[in-house]
């Protein structure tokens, strides 16, 4: 894991509120700088790492 991910490692990670038991769904942990994002079923299969602003943009843009 990157030194940015390591702050992943003891963060909270939640769901959307729109997620039920049977979907399939990201985790987001936010642990400032870093911004973590990883699939719900299987939690230890990876984990995508942005950087705060990143992440920023990435939200601004699928909001358009």
């Amino acid at each position: 894991m990157s030194d940015l991910g390591d702050n992943l490692a003891n963060a909270h990670w939640f769901k959307s509120s729109y997620s039920t038991s049977s979907q399939g769904c990201v985790e987001v942990a936010l642990a400032l700088p870093a911004v973590g994002v990883r699939d719900s079923k299987d939690p230890n299969g990876g984990t995508l790492v942005f950087t705060a602003h990143r992440w920023i943009n990435f939200i601004a843009s699928a909001k358009k």
